[in-house]
Protein backbone atom coordinates (compact mmCIF):
# COMPACT_ATOMS: atom_id res chain seq x y z
CA UNK A 1 0.00 0.00 0.00
CA UNK A 2 1.28 3.73 -0.84
CA UNK A 3 2.74 5.45 2.16
CA UNK A 4 5.09 8.60 2.97
CA UNK A 5 8.34 7.47 2.85
CA UNK A 6 11.79 9.37 4.06
CA UNK A 7 14.25 7.78 2.01
CA UNK A 8 18.28 8.41 3.20
CA UNK A 9 19.41 9.64 -0.35
CA UNK A 10 23.25 9.46 -0.40
CA UNK A 11 23.44 10.37 -4.43
CA UNK A 12 25.16 6.94 -4.76
CA UNK A 13 24.29 4.10 -6.57
CA UNK A 14 22.52 2.30 -3.97
CA UNK A 15 20.46 4.84 -2.46
CA UNK A 16 19.60 5.97 -6.15
CA UNK A 17 17.86 2.76 -6.52
CA UNK A 18 16.40 2.57 -3.32
CA UNK A 19 14.85 6.04 -4.55
CA UNK A 20 13.36 4.69 -7.58
CA UNK A 21 11.98 1.82 -6.02
CA UNK A 22 9.56 3.45 -3.59
CA UNK A 23 8.74 6.05 -6.35
CA UNK A 24 7.95 2.77 -8.36
CA UNK A 25 5.80 1.41 -5.56
CA UNK A 26 3.39 4.49 -5.65
CA UNK A 27 4.98 5.66 -2.11
CA UNK A 28 5.12 9.83 -1.46
CA UNK A 29 8.93 9.92 -1.00
CA UNK A 30 11.08 12.95 0.83
CA UNK A 31 14.56 12.92 -0.03
CA UNK A 32 17.47 13.16 3.06
CA UNK A 33 20.73 13.73 2.20
CA UNK A 34 23.46 14.60 4.74
CA UNK A 35 26.88 17.29 4.51
CA UNK A 36 28.81 14.52 7.53
CA UNK A 37 32.09 16.02 6.09
CA UNK A 38 32.73 12.93 3.76
CA UNK A 39 35.41 13.58 1.08
CA UNK A 40 32.83 12.13 -1.43
CA UNK A 41 30.50 14.99 -0.96
CA UNK A 42 29.77 15.77 -5.07
CA UNK A 43 27.23 12.40 -3.99
CA UNK A 44 25.29 15.14 -2.77
CA UNK A 45 24.80 17.43 -5.78
CA UNK A 46 23.90 13.75 -7.55
CA UNK A 47 20.98 13.49 -5.49
CA UNK A 48 20.24 17.53 -5.59
CA UNK A 49 20.29 17.09 -9.03
CA UNK A 50 18.19 13.88 -9.53
CA UNK A 51 15.45 15.36 -6.80
CA UNK A 52 15.03 18.61 -8.66
CA UNK A 53 14.21 16.55 -11.98
CA UNK A 54 11.85 14.43 -10.40
CA UNK A 55 10.73 17.15 -8.72
CA UNK A 56 10.87 15.35 -5.02
CA UNK A 57 10.94 17.46 -1.60
CA UNK A 58 14.82 17.05 -1.01
CA UNK A 59 16.97 18.31 2.20
CA UNK A 60 19.97 18.19 3.15
CA UNK A 61 20.91 18.31 6.76
CA UNK A 62 24.64 20.01 7.39
CA UNK A 63 25.63 17.95 9.96
CA UNK A 64 29.90 18.65 10.09
CA UNK A 65 29.74 20.27 13.31
CA UNK A 66 29.69 16.89 14.39
CA UNK A 67 32.63 15.68 12.91
CA UNK A 68 34.37 15.54 15.98
CA UNK A 69 32.13 12.32 17.58
CA UNK A 70 32.46 10.80 13.73
CA UNK A 71 36.13 11.43 13.33
CA UNK A 72 38.89 8.66 12.27
CA UNK A 73 37.24 7.24 9.03
CA UNK A 74 39.26 7.82 5.65
CA UNK A 75 35.37 8.97 4.43
CA UNK A 76 36.33 12.15 6.78
CA UNK A 77 39.95 13.00 6.16
CA UNK A 78 41.43 10.43 8.81
CA UNK A 79 44.11 9.14 6.46
CA UNK A 80 44.13 7.63 2.25
CA UNK A 81 40.65 6.11 0.84
CA UNK A 82 42.30 2.63 0.28
CA UNK A 83 41.87 0.64 -2.60
CA UNK A 84 41.01 -2.75 -3.42
CA UNK A 85 37.44 -5.12 -2.59
CA UNK A 86 35.38 -4.49 0.15
CA UNK A 87 36.26 -7.60 2.15
CA UNK A 88 40.42 -6.34 2.37
CA UNK A 89 40.88 -5.83 6.11
CA UNK A 90 41.66 -2.29 5.38
CA UNK A 91 38.48 -1.32 4.46
CA UNK A 92 37.62 -1.30 8.05
CA UNK A 93 39.24 2.67 8.14
CA UNK A 94 36.29 3.46 6.13
CA UNK A 95 33.65 2.91 8.63
CA UNK A 96 32.38 6.40 9.98
CA UNK A 97 31.83 5.75 13.86
CA UNK A 98 28.25 5.18 14.49
CA UNK A 99 26.98 6.90 11.32
CA UNK A 100 24.14 5.32 10.91
CA UNK A 101 22.74 5.53 14.14
CA UNK A 102 23.15 9.01 14.32
CA UNK A 103 21.58 9.11 10.69
CA UNK A 104 18.61 7.18 10.95
CA UNK A 105 17.96 9.03 14.60
CA UNK A 106 17.91 12.35 12.81
CA UNK A 107 15.70 10.62 9.78
CA UNK A 108 13.20 9.53 11.99
CA UNK A 109 12.96 12.96 13.12
CA UNK A 110 12.16 14.34 9.91
CA UNK A 111 9.83 11.52 9.45
CA UNK A 112 7.84 12.68 12.42
CA UNK A 113 8.07 16.39 11.08
CA UNK A 114 6.27 15.09 7.46
CA UNK A 115 4.04 12.63 9.08
CA UNK A 116 5.81 9.82 7.06
CA UNK A 117 5.19 6.62 8.03
CA UNK A 118 8.98 4.28 7.24
CA UNK A 119 12.29 5.51 6.86
CA UNK A 120 14.10 3.96 4.16
CA UNK A 121 18.17 3.71 3.50
CA UNK A 122 20.25 1.91 1.41
CA UNK A 123 22.27 -0.93 3.71
CA UNK A 124 23.00 -4.27 1.53
CA UNK A 125 24.09 -8.15 1.78
CA UNK A 126 28.19 -6.60 0.84
CA UNK A 127 28.08 -4.65 3.60
CA UNK A 128 27.74 -6.30 6.49
CA UNK A 129 31.17 -7.72 6.66
CA UNK A 130 32.90 -4.12 7.21
CA UNK A 131 30.05 -2.01 8.69
CA UNK A 132 28.34 -2.97 11.79
CA UNK A 133 25.53 -0.42 11.48
CA UNK A 134 24.35 -1.86 8.04
CA UNK A 135 23.61 -5.71 9.87
CA UNK A 136 20.32 -7.55 10.14
CA UNK A 137 20.28 -7.17 13.41
CA UNK A 138 21.06 -3.64 13.59
CA UNK A 139 18.25 -2.72 11.44
CA UNK A 140 15.92 -4.66 13.04
CA UNK A 141 17.25 -3.37 16.79
CA UNK A 142 16.68 0.17 15.02
CA UNK A 143 13.73 -0.52 13.58
CA UNK A 144 11.82 -1.96 17.06
CA UNK A 145 13.28 1.58 19.04
CA UNK A 146 11.82 4.08 16.60
CA UNK A 147 8.47 2.52 16.78
CA UNK A 148 8.39 3.42 19.85
CA UNK A 149 10.69 6.08 20.09
CA UNK A 150 7.98 9.32 19.45
CA UNK A 151 4.05 8.80 19.81
CA UNK A 152 3.95 8.78 16.12
CA UNK A 153 5.70 4.64 15.22
CA UNK A 154 8.45 5.04 12.47
CA UNK A 155 9.57 1.98 10.83
CA UNK A 156 13.19 1.71 9.63
CA UNK A 157 13.76 -0.45 6.56
CA UNK A 158 16.24 -1.40 4.48
CA UNK A 159 14.95 -3.33 1.58
CA UNK A 160 18.29 -4.15 0.01
CA UNK A 161 19.83 -5.64 3.52
CA UNK A 162 19.98 -9.37 2.08
CA UNK A 163 20.82 -8.58 -1.48
CA UNK A 164 24.23 -7.90 -3.17
CA UNK A 165 25.07 -4.91 -5.06
CA UNK A 166 25.08 -6.89 -8.17
CA UNK A 167 21.10 -7.65 -7.04
CA UNK A 168 20.51 -4.08 -6.59
CA UNK A 169 21.45 -2.77 -9.86
CA UNK A 170 19.66 -5.81 -11.19
CA UNK A 171 16.54 -3.87 -9.80
CA UNK A 172 17.44 -0.90 -11.34
CA UNK A 173 18.25 -1.70 -14.67
CA UNK A 174 14.90 -3.52 -14.76
CA UNK A 175 13.87 -0.49 -14.13
CA UNK A 176 16.06 1.33 -16.59
CA UNK A 177 18.09 3.74 -14.62
CA UNK A 178 20.17 5.92 -15.63
CA UNK A 179 23.21 5.23 -13.32
CA UNK A 180 25.60 8.71 -14.99
CA UNK A 181 23.34 10.24 -12.32
CA UNK A 182 24.97 8.42 -9.32
CA UNK A 183 28.29 9.31 -8.06
CA UNK A 184 29.96 6.22 -5.55
CA UNK A 185 33.95 6.70 -5.57
CA UNK A 186 35.14 7.66 -1.96
CA UNK A 187 37.21 9.90 -3.90
CA UNK A 188 35.25 13.24 -4.81
CA UNK A 189 37.54 14.41 -8.13
CA UNK A 190 36.19 15.24 -11.39
CA UNK A 191 36.19 11.54 -12.21
CA UNK A 192 36.08 8.13 -10.48
CA UNK A 193 39.05 6.91 -9.36
CA UNK A 194 38.44 3.20 -10.03
CA UNK A 195 40.50 1.41 -7.56
CA UNK A 196 38.63 2.33 -4.07
CA UNK A 197 36.47 -0.65 -3.05
CA UNK A 198 33.23 1.56 -3.65
CA UNK A 199 34.14 1.87 -7.49
CA UNK A 200 35.59 -1.68 -7.59
CA UNK A 201 32.11 -3.05 -6.07
CA UNK A 202 30.41 -1.18 -8.79
CA UNK A 203 32.41 -2.44 -11.39
CA UNK A 204 32.42 -5.61 -10.40
CA UNK A 205 28.67 -5.42 -10.06
CA UNK A 206 28.29 -3.63 -14.11
CA UNK A 207 30.52 -6.72 -15.32
CA UNK A 208 28.47 -9.15 -13.72
CA UNK A 209 25.03 -8.10 -16.05
CA UNK A 210 27.43 -7.37 -19.15
CA UNK A 211 26.77 -3.44 -18.84
CA UNK A 212 29.19 -0.75 -19.69
CA UNK A 213 29.12 1.82 -16.53
CA UNK A 214 28.38 5.53 -17.76
CA UNK A 215 30.91 6.90 -15.30
CA UNK A 216 33.92 8.10 -16.63
CA UNK A 217 36.99 6.40 -14.44
CA UNK A 218 40.76 7.83 -14.17
CA UNK A 219 41.58 4.27 -14.30
CA UNK A 220 39.69 2.76 -16.89
CA UNK A 221 40.35 6.01 -19.48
Amino acid sequence: MPERVVVIYSGGMDSFTLLHRALSEGHEVHALSFDYGQRHVRELKSASDVCEQLGLPHKVIDIRSMKAVMAGSALTGGGDVPEGHYEEESMKSTVVPNRNMILLSLATGYAVTVEADAVWFGAHGGDHAIYPDCRPEFVEKMDAVCRIANYEPVRIEAPYIRASKTDILADGLAMGLDYSQTWTCYNGREKACGVCGSCVERLEAFAAHGVTDPLPYEARN
